[in-house]
């Protein structure tokens, strides 16, 4: 289960015992695959946890391209309500290196994903981990920093919950 020694309520999930049926998406980048993997590995867990279902999968080739893959699965549920993923949790990993790319991508996918919470009818969850190494990443993936997998698939729950007004 995730956790986080400054937020100990996110893993409260009274708030998702009501919860049925919930439907996720994940949008993923093909980018630092190995990382992202054990993050898709969290949401699945949670997601089993719950008794949610991945309706939807889509693979970008990096965090630049996370907002656009978003929109993309979205449009594929155009009209079909029902069947679109609830909430959609988008991962990726951006590691720092010595020019300043890492700064310009971790904007550009901060500013898209909230663009897409401000405009789209369905809560995008922010997984990208922003990272100075891969030993980092390694921390965030159940070390000493919690599951971030898991605790953005425990947020997509909690927004769908929120959505559906049953909190």
């Amino acid at each position: 289960m995730a956790h986080s020694a400054h937020s100990p309520s996110l893993a409260d999930t009274t708030i998702l015992q009501k919860l049925k049926e919930a439907r996720l998406g994940i949008v993923y980048t093909e980018w630092n695959d190995a990382i992202v993997a054990e993050q898709r590995a969290g949401v699945a867990r949670i997601a089993a946890q719950h008794k949610a279902s991945i309706v939807a999968e889509a693979a970008v080739p990096g965090s630049f391209e996370l907002p656009f893959g978003v929109r993309q699965l979205l449009r594929r549920f155009k009209g079909k309500k029902h069947e679109r993923p609830e909430a959609i949790i988008a991962l990726g990993a951006v590691i720092r290196g010595g020019t300043p790319h890492f700064e310009y991508v971790c904007q550009a996918v901060t500013n898209g994903i909230l663009q897409l919470n401000l405009t789209e009818k369905v809560p995008v969850i922010f997984g990208v981990l922003t990272l100075d190494t891969i030993e980092q990443a390694w921390e965030r993936l159940g070390g000493s920093h919690g599951h971030k997998g898991e605790e953005a698939a425990l947020t997509a729950l909690k927004m769908i919950a929120l959505c559906r007004d049953e909190g």
